[in-house]
C-alpha cells in the first residue's frame, strides 16, 4: 500500500518548480504531484489529485486570496498548506498558512519540515503545552532564527536534532501567532531577547 504522501507545487518560477520536484522527489516518503504555475487551475487540481501537501507561493494569491485560501483550508482540513517564501510577504498573509518552508533551507531539509506539518496537522501538535508563554528553549532557538540561522545551523548549535528544532519552530509559532523569519525576528527584537544589533 502506497502511504507516501501527495505533494501540489504552486509556483510561478519554471527554475524553482524544477528544484522543488527533484528534491521532494528524492523522499521515500512524498509522492510529487505535476505542479502549477498559478493558481487559475487549483481548484480542479485540489479535487482531482488529493494532495496531502499543498506548496504554495503566497504571491500568486490575488487580493482576495486570504479569504480564498481559508475557504480552501476549510474544504480540506486534512491537508497541509504551505507557503514557499523567497521574497517579502506580509505577516497578514504568512499567519493563513499552516507553514512556511524559507527558499534558502537545504535540500535535505525540505521534506522533513513538509512531512512534519503535514503529521502535525493531522494528529495535532505534538507539544502538551497549551500555553502561550515560550519555554526557555523554544526562547534559545527563537533567538537563533532572529539571527538568521536555519534548522541545521540551529539543531548543531544546540546540539539537539533538526526534527526537535522544527516542533520548537511550530510551538514558537502556535505561541506568538507569528509564522515569517522577519515576523519572529521582529518579536525577538520588540521583546528584548537579542540585541539590536545583533539581527
Amino acid at each position: 500500500m502506497n502511504n507516501r504522501k501527495k505533494v501540489l507545487i504552486v509556483e510561478p518560477s519554471y527554475i524553482i518548480t524544477e528544484g522543488l520536484v527533484k528534491i521532494l522527489g528524492e523522499s521515500i516518503s512524498l509522492e510529487v504531484l505535476s505542479p502549477l504555475h498559478d493558481v487559475e487551475c487549483l481548484n480542479g487540481r485540489l479535487i482531482t489529485g488529493k494532495p496531502d501537501i499543498l506548496l504554495l507561493n503566497p504571491t500568486l494569491l490575488p487580493s482576495t486570496g486570504r479569504n480564498a485560501l481559508k475557504g480552501v483550508m476549510q474544504e480540506y482540513p486534512q491537508m497541509a498548506i504551505v507557503a514557499l517564501v523567497y521574497q517579502y510577504v506580509e505577516n497578514s498573509t504568512i499567519r493563513i498558512f499552516d507553514g512556511v518552508v524559507d527558499i534558502r533551507e537545504e535540500k535535505e531539509h525540505i521534506s522533513v519540515i513538509l512531512l512534519d506539518y503535514c503529521s502535525s496537522l493531522n494528529t495535532g501538535d505534538v507539544s502538551e503545552d497549551n500555553s502561550h508563554e515560550l519555554t526557555k528553549r523554544e526562547i534559545d532557538v527563537l533567538v537563533l532564527i532572529a539571527k538568521g540561522l536555519m534548522s541545521k545551523e540551529i539543531a548543531e548549535r544546540l546540539n539537539i536534532s533538526v526534527h526537535t528544532v522544527i516542533s520548537h519552530r511550530k510551538n514558537i509559532s502556535r505561541k506568538t501567532n507569528i509564522k515569517s523569519v522577519a515576523g519572529l525576528a521582529m518579536y525577538a527584537l520588540m521583546n528584548n531577547l537579542v540585541e539590536e544589533g545583533a539581527i
